[in-house]
């Protein structure tokens, strides 16, 4: 058995729509963001250090080159020959259109390159970006805006530096569905001030704004890292935050698959740190124990679709639960 079989993961959506294996290709295209450079603030997030979860953080490459790169590693690991140019470090519609332009298109001229994920911030979405996405995505491309939410809660976003509040998500949700622009939700389990399970409100906030206009097509959950070069990691030297404990993020995770209409496609279910800047929690490093444990909380509950495809609670009286494999 696979986590895809329980949940609709990326690639079990990629593979049913294309035939195959479509990954993401990390790019690094130095952008900054409002929150760093004093349009917004200085210093970023609190808890913001892309060397974290960006592979070409220091001295990118060009485009090309970084997708050369990734391509060799996802064709050792899985055999996928089409990708999309995943922009992920910082703020990836923070600059002119014009350049945006110049840097999409060169991804999209390699010739396995089938689409873009654009990782932004909700406050940074400006009409002639959406219309240049709606573009791409009218001309054929697979096209996902990642707009990083983290938390619903506004009191939370102002704790954690974050700039931008509820306010801007929902109204950035709105113009991308005048648009018809598929959005992948980021939401980060543990931040300072909630539980793991303050998460789950977050979800059904993003969630109830589907009776107004649409809800997100895609989700990425992420434990908070406790990582070097942070505020974050010097109110944790000091003992004011300890991070999220394994068993929480589980349960939060589980309950919010559960709680998560089938449509939705689940990029990510947990995150991962380097271990020579991760300094806490210290099972962020281990993935495959997180999507397992997952998996196993979520057969423990005794739920899978139903043959319907609803996510109806189905209890089964016996269960065989082996290890599981993501996809």
């Amino acid at each position: 058995m696979q986590l895809a079989d329980q949940v609709n993961t990326f690639g079990r959506h990629m593979k049913i729509k294309y035939g195959h294996r479509v990954h993401k290709v990390s790019i690094n295209a130095s952008f900054t963001c409002p929150n760093r450079d004093g349009t917004k603030g200085l210093g970023g997030c609190t808890f913001c250090n892309n060397a974290s979860f960006s592979p070409n953080s220091k001295q990118p490459p060009t485009v090309a080159q970084q997708i050369e790169v990734g391509r060799q590693v996802i064709r050792k690991r899985t055999g996928a020959r089409h990708y999309l140019a995943y922009f992920q470090a910082y703020t990836n519609t923070y600059a002119d259109i014009d350049y945006l332009k110049q840097l999409y298109d060169d991804a999209l001229q390699e010739p396995d390159v089938i689409g873009l994920s654009v990782g932004t911030r909700p406050d940074c979405v400006p009409d002639p970006v959406l219309d240049l996405l709606a573009e791409y995505q009218a001309q054929g491309h697979e096209v996902w805006l990642e707009l990083g939410l983290q938390s619903a809660n506004d009191s939370t976003l102002e704790r954690v530096n974050r700039g931008h509040g509820w306010a801007e998500y929902q109204d950035a949700i709105l113009r991308c569905q005048l648009r018809g622009l598929q959005v992948c939700t980021h939401l980060i389990v543990g931040l300072p001030g909630e539980t793991a399970m303050d998460s789950v409100a977050s979800l059904d906030r993003v969630l109830e704004l589907g009776e107004q206009a649409t809800n997100t097509q895609g989700l990425k959950l992420h434990p908070l890292h406790i990582v070097k070069g942070t505020q974050l990691a010097r109110q944790w030297k000091k003992g004011l935050w300890s991070g999220v404990p394994f068993d929480d993020y589980v349960e939060a995770a589980v309950e919010i698959i559960r709680r998560t209409p089938p449509e939705i496609t689940f990029h990510r279910l947990t995150g991962t740190a380097e271990r020579s800047i991760l300094l806490a929690p210290q099972w962020c490093a281990r993935k495959w124990d997180v999507l397992n444990a997952i998996a196993l909380g979520l057969a423990g509950k005794g739920w899978q679709r139903a043959s319907d495809g609803s996510n109806e609670l189905i209890l089964q009286e016996e269960q065989s639960i082996p290890i599981l494999q993501y996809a």
